[in-house]
């Protein structure tokens, strides 16, 4: 027999900051999406997406990308089709991390940072960062296939102390 409960579907990850006052150099944060296989759920994404990117299948997307924090709203989103999503990949996690082109940074530097996850007009959760004010780096959801093909969402906030490239190797670790 089928579940009655349609597990979550289509979410969106989305991000916004303040832009750094004038004459300072610009901040720039990106949403990151690691795709899991179902039978290795956390060791090495089968794939990332995250600027100038999209998911092979056009399930995950960047719709939006600010490098500067400017604009009204949210600054970058990123849409996740879950129900779309191969029955080979039972994990996806959602991380933001601060670009390193301006020295090292992290989201202590960042003025008013939040992530949002929500599905429709649900939200689903948010932070502000302020657990991990000293990371460069920080998951913020993570989405688990259940055995019966639904999608769950946990909210995973952790922190790392690294740039994007090996933040996108990490992120997926089991959390210490």
């Amino acid at each position: 027999m089928d579940s009655l409960n349609k597990g979550l579907r289509k979410v969106e990850a989305a991000l916004k900051w303040d832009p750094s006052p004038i004459g300072s150099p610009p901040m720039d944060l990106d949403l990151v999406a690691a795709v899991y296989a179902t039978d290795d759920p956390h060791q090495h994404p089968v794939y990332v997406v995250h600027f100038d990117q999209r998911a092979p299948d056009g399930t995950i997307t960047l719709n939006r990308d600010s490098r500067t924090g400017q604009g009204f709203g949210w600054d970058e989103v990123l849409t996740l089709e879950l129900d779309r999503l191969s029955s080979a990949y039972g994990r996806v996690v959602v991380g933001v991390a601060v670009q390193q082109r301006e020295g090292a940074r992290a989201f202590r530097d960042v003025t008013q940072p939040e992530a949002r996850i929500r599905e429709g007009y649900e939200e689903l959760g948010t932070t502000d960062f302020a657990a991990v004010p000293d990371a460069a780096a920080a998951t913020v959801a993570e989405f688990l296939r259940a055995p019966d093909g639904e999608w769950t969402y946990r909210p995973l906030v952790q922190g790392f102390d690294t740039d994007l490239t090996a933040f996108t190797a990490a992120m997926g670790n089991k959390p210490a």
